[in-house]
């Protein structure tokens, strides 16, 4: 801000956004305000005065005399956008359970917990509290009680409550200092595990809320975990140091751990049989390389299968060769668990006693014969297993499926998924925010009555919720970041410097604004405030054409330029670059839909609406409507893709043409898919040119590069060549010999700036320009009520301050 022979300006040189001043007469620069609690923002001035906004206030600042005045301003509005209302909860579910007999269901939704009705009934909210968060609702085995994790009490703690929200909920667990997870109830009902954010497992007593800790992980959460039907076990996963998971079993008695499985293979997704003779669990012990399209080069996809292991010595394999005289006698002498009795009545089930043989339980595992793809959410019960299934890069193939163990047989139920009743007896099902609850099925699943979410509503008090989300993300950053020092942050002190400007918040936005400042405190890139619900109004689009179009002097418009795009690519459809439609550079527009183009002041006036229909234009030579001919094009609705090709292109003919030919040129906007794709699209047909230049500058970042680094790290150690060609092919395959130069610029971020940290690093070339030079990486941590956070889970200790090289 230039005012008579200053220049004001904000700077954070002392940590805090301060206004300095640079003198054009005397060189000098001093700093103009001294402020240590808020940043100054959004500087603005007339020439003689300058306002600012600090700490959500508005202040004026006279520039000769450097006073100081805060503005008061008294607005009063509707708050229109911070209003209590009823809000339709089933939008954000997030947990789902099932009562003991499938007749009530158990949604967590928008930080409350709704028992619903399968089929008919009332709808309960039994927690009722908009300033607080509860979720991970989860039902007794009983059906007597439900157990969830509220933050009322400032921190995730878990409380009970019966099932119909009669009473107030009654807290169980206290002393909470971080982040709790999941919540399973043991089958007789005494037990509650449960883990935390400390990589550890807990065990809470029902009955008196005495809590303890039985297990603990050096390198992950111990999210993985399920109870043995006679609640003397608990089967869960635990990640080594090789990131590769290995099941255990814990005695609950005595704390006394097992390895089921072994470092080689990860395992994951433990479940014990309902007869508890079984433990079962997907394992990716399956090998079979896909060899890459571009170079010699594989992957490994669809790698796991389900296994059970037989937990005693004495327990038969289900798939031992049969002797039919045998099992017929036996058949004869021993009911199967499901007959009747005598009378008719079906018997009461008996707790089966799990015996484990530790002795050899890694011998004693057996693979069901399914196809290799990726299993979770695994269930056994009557020699059915129950499971879901997502197969890699082959559609119509995903979702529940059984095994019958006694036939030997799969069955695809259908793309759903699911969960059981604690009885065994019923299965809530679920797909596309449909639900319903059916008996155990053996074919495909007709979901012909649906759970009726309607009665979903929460009246939402805006303002408690938000304080609790901003509550939340404080917490949240505090039990995630990857240090535990905050980066020598005075954590707590940050929350009462940001908490008393939450009551002020009249609309999402500005929450937003608030948390955003707050983990800003923390100087740390990749932590983001994801907007949350806000409202929106409908939007109209506008068809375009591809081209670039001049009003001309006559009314009409003249298109200046077409974008060639690429007729190959569905992503490059240039309007009017398609067959058989005759227009080129220097034409007039004259009409649309038969509708004289000057008769308004914008062409694409006549075009709103028309993204993907087919449109009439009237094309001429000369801006005259007579002579014109007619062509139909059908307008996109976006043009950055051909804007981004065209540039590409031109940069390539530069390059080509400034090289004689010798120097290939690529552009990597982004290190996510697209980025890989523009990469792989123009580095290997350039492969035999003696030179490369990398574009990196905009890469907007993603986890991509060392992909890419691997690649162009290549070193040939071999050389073939063959008899009547000249042409010569290096080991390994695909390597450029010749020499590499990165472009970046300061727009280049995340990923983006890693990959020439990466590139310099491992002497592949010289690189241009500075960049951010800083980066952590993130991880997205549990939603809060309607909002997401990402925070930085790890730094990047082998990252310096970039310099050019």
């Amino acid at each position: 801000m230039w005012i008579g022979d200053e220049i004001f300006f904000l700077s954070d040189r002392d940590r805090h956004m301060n206004l300095f001043v640079y003198n054009t007469q005397t060189k000098k620069t001093e700093k103009v305000t001294d402020y240590d609690d808020f940043d100054i923002k959004f500087p603005s001035h007339n020439g003689q005065q300058i306002v600012f906004e600090k700490g959500g206030y508005l202040y004026k600042m006279d520039a000769a005399s450097r006073q100081v005045e805060k503005i008061s301003i008294e607005i009063r509005n509707d708050q229109n956008f911070a209003r209590t209302e009823f809000v339709d909860a089933s939008k954000r579910l997030t947990s789902i359970d099932l009562s003991l007999n499938g007749e009530r269901v158990l949604f967590s939704a928008r930080g409350e917990v709704f028992s619903l009705p399968a089929d008919k009934g009332i709808t309960y909210n039994l927690s009722r509290s908009p300033d607080v968060h509860e979720r991970n609702a989860e039902w007794s085995p009983d059906g007597k009680q439900v157990a969830w994790l509220s933050d009322k009490s400032g921190e995730y703690e878990i409380w009970l409550s019966d099932v119909y929200g009669e009473n107030l909920p009654r807290q169980l667990t206290s002393g909470a200092d971080t982040y709790k997870f999941n919540l399973s109830w043991s089958p007789d009902g005494s037990m509650i595990a449960w883990n935390d954010q400390h990589f550890s497992l807990y065990l809470t007593e029902v009955e008196t809320g005495r809590t303890k800790k039985m297990v603990s992980s050096h390198y992950s959460r111990l999210n993985d975990f399920s109870w043995s039907p006679d609640s003397k076990w608990i089967s869960y996963t635990d990640v080594g140091e090789n990131r590769m998971g290995m099941i255990h079993l814990l005695n609950v008695e005595n704390g006394e751990t097992v390895p089921v499985t072994e470092q080689w293979h990860h395992s994951d997704s433990p479940a014990f049989s309902a007869d508890g003779r079984y433990l079962l669990f997907a394992s990716e012990r399956s090998f079979s390389p896909v060899y890459s399209s571009t170079e010699w080069n594989h992957a490994y996809i669809n790698m796991s299968k389900i296994y059970m292991v037989l937990l005693a010595e004495e327990t038969p394999s289900p798939f031992a060769p049969e002797n039919p005289v045998i099992n017929s006698k036996e058949k004869s002498e021993k009911s199967e668990p499901g007959d009747k009795k005598k009378n008719g009545s079906a018997p009461t089930p008996e707790i089966p006693n799990v015996k484990i043989d530790y002795t050899g339980i890694a011998n004693r595992m057996i693979e069901i014969p399914i196809d290799p793809a990726n299993y979770y959410n695994i269930s056994c019960v009557d020699n059915k297993v129950y499971y879901n299934r997502y197969v890699q890069e082959k559609d119509g193939s995903n979702g529940l499926l059984v095994y019958d163990l006694k036939d030997k047989k799969e069955t695809f139920l259908g793309d759903f998924v699911y969960t059981l009743a604690a009885n065994n007896k019923k299965m809530l099902v679920g797909k596309d925010k449909t639900w319903g609850v059916v008996d155990l099925p053996t074919s495909t699943i007709k979901l012909e009555q649906s759970i009726d979410l309607s009665s979903m509503m929460v009246m939402v008090n805006y303002a408690q919720e938000w304080q609790q989300i901003f509550d939340e993300a404080w917490r949240q950053m505090r039990d995630f970041f990857y240090v535990e020092n905050m980066h020598g942050v005075d954590w707590e002190a940050i929350y009462q410097k940001y908490q008393p400007l939450v009551p002020h918040v009249s609309h999402r936005t500005d929450l937003n604004y608030i948390i955003g400042e707050m983990i800003g405190e923390l100087n740390v890139g990749h932590a983001y405030v994801n907007p949350g619900d806000q409202p929106t109004a409908k939007r109209t689009t506008t068809g375009l054409l591809g081209a670039q179009l001049n009003a001309h002097e006559s009314g009409f418009f003249q298109i200046s330029k077409i974008l060639k795009g690429a007729p190959w690519s569905p992503s490059l459809q240039s309007p009017f670059q398609a067959p058989g439609i005759h227009v080129k550079e220097g034409d007039f527009i004259v009409a649309v839909n038969r509708v004289a183009a000057n008769s308004v002041t914008d062409l694409y006036q006549l075009l709103l609406n028309t993204t993907g229909k087919t449109v009439e234009l009237s094309v001429n030579d000369t801006p005259q409507i007579e002579g014109a001919r007619k062509v139909l094009v059908t307008p996109i609705a976006d043009e950055s893709s051909l804007y981004y090709f065209e540039w590409v292109s031109e940069n390539i003919r530069k390059v080509d043409e400034a090289t004689n030919g010798q120097v290939g040129y690529l552009h990597i906007p982004d290190m996510g898919p697209n980025g890989l794709n523009e990469f792989v699209k123009y580095f290997y047909p350039q492969l035999h040119k003696k030179a490369l230049i990398i574009d990196d500058r905009g890469n907007g970042g993603g986890n991509v590069s060392p992909m890419i680094l691997e690649r162009l790290a290549r070193q040939p150690y071999r050389v073939n060549m063959r008899r009547n060609s000249p042409a010569v092919s290096t080991i390994p395959a695909q390597a450029l010999a010749g020499p590499m130069v990165t472009l970046i610029d300061k727009y280049s971020a995340s990923d983006g700036d890693l990959f020439p940290h990466g590139f310099k690093t491992l002497g592949l070339g010289t690189w241009w320009e500075p960049a951010h030079g800083v980066a952590s990486s993130v991880l997205p941590v549990p939603c809060l009520l309607w909002m997401a956070l990402t925070c930085a889970f790890h730094s990047l200790h082998l990252f310096r301050w970039m310099a050019n090289g």
